[in-house]
This record gives structure tokens, C-alpha cells and sequence, in this order.
């Protein structure tokens, strides 16, 4: 009896000890970088980062820390529901939000409850996080592939239908974190992506790099503003054609005094830095609605250039200045390393209050004392009406 009562004795000590047990305990998920289910332990949500390898939801149900870079790769899916909240931990180039080809978003917000990516810092400021960065495989200018400005991913190809997911009703602010002096993220950066992919209503504000830039493809964006670039509101590069672009609305506030070197309202090169003249499919994009307002007491180098082989369709144009704002030029249409191409088309109206001149059309550029001359057709008349209305940015809260 003796021997018995000793025998349970043992057992319940291993139980009490060693955990001994018909039903060992579920293992504890520790985090290795990849997000490969909806349980993962590295979907944190006070710790968001690593590379998501399936489809994921980021919930509105609770705020989202980003802290490192977040990337989808190819055959996998992000989506991220109406309402959401994601702040970046400010103060490193490390934290961005990336697509990679093959991959999806799917950020479908409403007017109601828009999707907002902002910084995480207690005075938030331009430049504390990467951004949203989006890569796929419609071509590019010459042809080919190539490696992202910052991060090196690759982007470009043949499809130029090429699908990346959808984006409505997004808000991206405080953006543009500066690797180095050439090397800067953007809000919104759109590497080859293609025509398969929706983006609209969709606002970048307060960035300290250029708001939106494409890498060439050929997506279109529908209701885009943009609020407080540091550099150039909307800029192309690398072959870019989107054929149905709308609703362009770029502003720079009497307060944002903040400029580069070279800030613009439009900056568009046909090929990547002006370094492939030869270049087959260079930019040529179509934008019905765009306007550009500046209103600091700084110099904006230029509110529209169009150069190095690039050309546009542009109609309903219309920029003003505010009091104390200049503009180096109106519509520049000239570079050293190539001018816009004739095939180029801007029509609009400019108000000429506070020294606009809406002659002000720069056609003539001088290398190594040869002249050339673009021959593209820019018609702007006298006039003090967007044709964007604000209304369609209700949803931002912003206050024009």
C-alpha cells in the first residue's frame, strides 16, 4: 500500500515540476520576420513589420504601430479594412510600407472612414517614415527591369495591364525620410505599375520629397491632392503613361516655407534622370484637372516642367500664386539634357494676380551654345477658377 500511495505521490510531483501531462501545452510562436498567417506572432500591432507571405488584414478595430518595413511579396495580399490606422515610428528610413511585384494591396477605404498612414511621434513632421511604395511589372522607359531609387526592389516588365490591388480613400502624411542627399523616399511612389491597378482619392500631405512620383507604367489616380511637398507635387519619370489620370489638386500653404532646391508643381522627365535620351517608351501620361497653388513666400522653380524627352496631355489646368510667392517660370518646357517633346498639349488658365505671368512659356534651352526648341503647344489664358472643385477632398478634413 505503501509502495502505491508512494507511486501517485511521484506523479503528481512530475505533474507539479516538470509540467508532465496527457496534453502538452500549444508551443509559444516567437518571431522570425515573416508574417505567413493571420495568428502570426509577427503581426503585432505594436509591432508592425517583417515580410507578409499570404493574404492579411489589418482590422480597424485597433491602431496599428508600424516600426520597421512591412513588405508583400509576390502572390501575396494586404488588406487593410476602412477606418484603419496606421502610425510609422518617426525618426528612420527603415520604416516603409512596400508592394513588392507580384504582390496586392487592397487599402479600400470610404469618405466615411478613410485609411490613414501618418507618423507616430508626438509632434509629428515631414520626413519621419518611408511611405507607401508600390512595384510592378508594367514597363518602363528602354525597357526591362530596373532597382527601386531606395531599398532596391525591382520593378518593370511587359504587362501593362498588370494589376497591384486597389487604393480609395487614403490618407499618407509626414513622408519622404532622406537616406541621403540623392537617395529619398516619396508619399506615394508607383514603380511600374500598371493599368490593372485602381487608385482614387487618395491625399499625401506633408512631405518632405516629392508627394507622388511614377516610375513609369501606366496606372491611372483619380482625386489626388496633395498638401505641403517639400519638393515637386506630382513628378514622372521612366516612361510613365497613364492615359486617364483626373482630378489633380496640389497646394502649398502661406506657412510652408520648407523648400528643396529645385521644388515644382509638375516634374516630368521621359526617361530616369534625363540619362537615356534613346530610350524607347518614354513618358507621354494624360491628366484632365489639375491644379496648382502656391502660396508661400518662397520661390517654386517652376509650377509645370516638362523635359528630357517626356510629353503630356494636359487639360483644365490652372495655377495661382499667393502674396509673396514666386515662380521661376510658369510652363517650362526645357532642359540640358533634352526638352519636352513636341506631341506635348497643355491648356489651361492661370490667375494673374500677385505677378503671375501667364505668358511666362519657356521653350528655348542652350547646351554648349546649340539651341533647341520644344515645339509643344501650351495655351493658358487669364482666368481665377479651379476646375478641380475641393468638394471631392471633404473626406480629408483638410481646410482649404
Amino acid at each position: 500500500m505503501k509502495t502505491l500511495k508512494n507511486y501517485f505521490v511521484m506523479v503528481a510531483l512530475c505533474a507539479l515540476i516538470f509540467g508532465c501531462s496527457d496534453d502538452d501545452p500549444a508551443p509559444v510562436q516567437t518571431k522570425d520576420g515573416v508574417i505567413s498567417s493571420q495568428s502570426d506572432a509577427d503581426l503585432d500591432n505594436a509591432d508592425l513589420k517583417g515580410k507578409i507571405t499570404t493574404s492579411i488584414t489589418l482590422s480597424a478595430s485597433q491602431e496599428w504601430l508600424l516600426t520597421g518595413p512591412l513588405s508583400v511579396a509576390s502572390g501575396a495580399k494586404l488588406t487593410i479594412e476602412a477606418g484603419t490606422i496606421i502610425k510609422a515610428q518617426a525618426g528612420g528610413t527603415n520604416v516603409y510600407i512596400a508592394i513588392e511585384q507580384g504582390g496586392q494591396i487592397e487599402a479600400i477605404g470610404t469618405a466615411a472612414a478613410p485609411i490613414k498612414m501618418t507618423s507616430g511621434a508626438a509632434n509629428p513632421a515631414s520626413g519621419d517614415w518611408g511611405g507607401l511604395l508600390i512595384m510592378g511589372n508594367a514597363p518602363i522607359s528602354g525597357g526591362g527591369t530596373a532597382t527601386t531609387e531606395v531599398v532596391d526592389y525591382t520593378y518593370g516588365g511587359t504587362n501593362a495591364t498588370d494589376n497591384s490591388g486597389t487604393i480609395s480613400y487614403l490618407m499618407v502624411e509626414y513622408t519622404g525620410a532622406r537616406i541621403n542627399g540623392d537617395k529619398e523616399f516619396n508619399g506615394l511612389t508607383l514603380y511600374g505599375v500598371g493599368s490593372g491597378t485602381t487608385i482614387n482619392n487618395v491625399a499625401v500631405l506633408y512631405g518632405d520629397d516629392d508627394a507622388v512620383e511614377w516610375f513609369g507604367g501606366s496606372v491611372s489616380v483619380n482625386n489626388l491632392l496633395v498638401v505641403n511637398a517639400k519638393d515637386d507635387m506630382f513628378d514622372w519619370t521612366q516612361g510613365y503613361v497613364g492615359q486617364n489620370n483626373t482630378n489633380f489638386y496640389g497646394l502649398r500653404t502661406v506657412d510652408f516655407i520648407a523648400v528643396t532646391s529645385d521644388p515644382r508643381g509638375i516634374e516630368a522627365d521621359g526617361n530616369l534622370d534625363g540619362n537615356s535620351p534613346s530610350d524607347a517608351g518614354q513618358s507621354n501620361p494624360k491628366i484632365d484637372g489639375i491644379t496648382l497653388i502656391h502660396n508661400a513666400p518662397v520661390e517654386m522653380s517652376d509650377m509645370v516642367k516638362i523635359r528630357r524627352g517626356s510629353g503630356a496631355v494636359i487639360t483644365n489646368l490652372y495655377v495661382a500664386l499667393g502674396a509673396g510667392a514666386t515662380a521661376g517660370d510658369l510652363v517650362d518646357l526645357t532642359d540640358g539634357k533634352g526638352v519636352a517633346i513636341d506631341a506635348t498639349s497643355i491648356t489651361g488658365t492661370a490667375n494673374p494676380a500677385n505677378g503671375l505671368d501667364i505668358a511666362d512659356i519657356k521653350r528655348t534651352t542652350e547646351v554648349n551654345n546649340v539651341s533647341t526648341t520644344s515645339n509643344g503647344t501650351v495655351t493658358i489664358t487669364s482666368g481665377t477658377t479651379s476646375a478641380v472643385n475641393t468638394s471631392i477632398f471633404a473626406w480629408t478634413g483638410f481646410s482649404f
